[in-house]
């Protein structure tokens, strides 16, 4: 008998009893489809987190106060206790890397202030940086203007705010532009808009206030220190501009090979490979959990052909009588578990589908059905089915056939 003898026959005894068959094969759709759709989901949810952190910049590197060890001789401030950062550090690494590996870089000062405009305030970050802010994160102005270098040097009081703070302070749709709000008493002058971004990694990226750090850091913060530095990378370049960056860092504070770094860098893809690792644990988790339920649906199986091979115990005695050999009985119930399993597969994936675009749809969960996800799904069912229908199949083709004959 060929192979599609085999399915056939299959599909006969599978059909004389569709009730059984389906809940049999319940386990199984389940299974598939938990499996499916719980990997579209972890796949989705890791899509979702890495287009937020991609959102946030370009090849964007952030140089922060702090790091180093027991080893550094600088003592606090290689602990981090003390800021070491300087203004001038932004223009001597946009000076020194422009033509390797670094587009632009810029001092930034952060703060969490009210913000006040007549009768309408809200809380939000405050954040001092240069005129580079936009090109480093990738942002454009929707209406206005963005501060100039002229405003920086001056310390002007002009700001820049984004959309969640202007629907927050103007909420009749006034034009923002022009109006003065105030920041910690000061009044600062509104002159452009951010367009609006979006969710990132630290929460509303458009509940900000972005204003020249010469002000923010002597007039709201008032310190004479920076707190990070922040600096885009070339294209492809984010790991070259770490290691020279880090070199001529630490050639201004004229560290030897044994001191400590008293800094530390953070690479954009540093945090896409974390998002990355801890989605593909968490999709891991998921799919290990919803492939429980493909191991009972293998049960399942196993349990019915078993009945089934009882069942039918006087019909294998007739075909060995006719002339079956023992290796068309086992082959003949193994792909009859198969073929169970196999149906109950396709069915899930249906199933998985149908969950995908249902979260698609109403966006409670960001899903994606992916290619392999089905192939494992289908892959690993036609295996439980495999293994769920050797046993019955086995005890099928060592049946005695004048035993099975005799059988009522």
């Amino acid at each position: 008998m060929t192979l599609i003898d085999f399915i056939r026959l299959a599909y006969f005894a599978i059909t004389r009893n569709k009730t059984r068959a389906f809940l049999t094969m319940l386990g199984i759709i389940i299974g598939v489809g938990a499996v499916i759709a719980m990997i579209g989901i972890g796949q989705g949810s890791k899509k979702a987190s890495i287009d937020i952190i991609q959102n946030m910049g370009s090849n964007m590197l952030t140089i922060f106060n702090g790091g180093g060890g027991s080893n550094s001789r600088m003592g606090p401030m290689g602990m981090g206790s003390v800021p070491i950062l300087l203004e001038d550090d932004a223009q001597l690494i946009e000076r020194e890397l422009s033509g390797s590996s670094v587009v632009a870089a810029t001092p930034q000062v952060r703060a969490g202030r009210a913000v006040i405009y007549q009768n309408n305030n809200t809380v939000t970050s405050i954040q001092g940086s240069g005129v580079q802010f936009l090109q480093i994160r990738g942002w454009d102005v929707q209406a206005g203007r963005f501060f100039t270098e002229q405003e920086l040097k001056g310390q002007a009081k002009v700001c820049v705010i984004g959309s969640t703070v202007r629907d927050e302070l103007f909420p009749d749709g006034e034009d923002p532009v022009g109006r003065t709000i105030r920041i910690s008493a000061l009044p600062f002058e509104v002159v452009g808009v951010l367009e609006s971004k979006g969710a990132g990694m630290m929460g509303d990226q458009d509940d900000i206030v972005v204003a020249p750090y010469t002000t923010v850091m002597r007039k709201i913060v008032g310190t004479d220190r920076i707190q990070n530095i922040l600096v885009s990378a070339q294209e492809g370049k984010a790991d070259m501009a770490e290691m020279e960056i880090t070199a001529l860092l630490r050639q201004r504070l004229r560290l030897t090979p044994k001191d400590d770094s008293p800094f530390m860098i953070r690479k954009q893809d540093d945090w896409v490979k974390m998002q990355d690792q801890q989605a593909s644990v968490l999709t891991t988790f998921l799919a290990m959990a919803a492939s429980i339920s493909l191991i009972v649906g293998g049960i399942g199986i196993s349990n019915i052909m078993l009945v089934s091979v009882t069942e039918r115990t006087r019909e294998i005695g007739i075909r060995r009588a006719l002339g079956a050999t023992r290796r068309s009985v086992l082959l003949q119930f193994l792909t009859e578990a198969v073929v169970l399993s196999f149906l109950g597969g396709i069915l899930g994936v249906g199933i998985a589908y149908l969950i995908i675009w249902i979260l698609k749809f109403t966006a409670v969960l960001p899903a994606v059905a992916e290619p392999w996800a089905v192939a494992l799904g289908l892959g690993f069912s036609a295996v439980v089915g495999i293994v769920a229908g050797f046993l019955p199949a086995l005890k099928a083709a060592k049946l005695d056939v004048i035993d099975a004959l005799r059988y009522e």
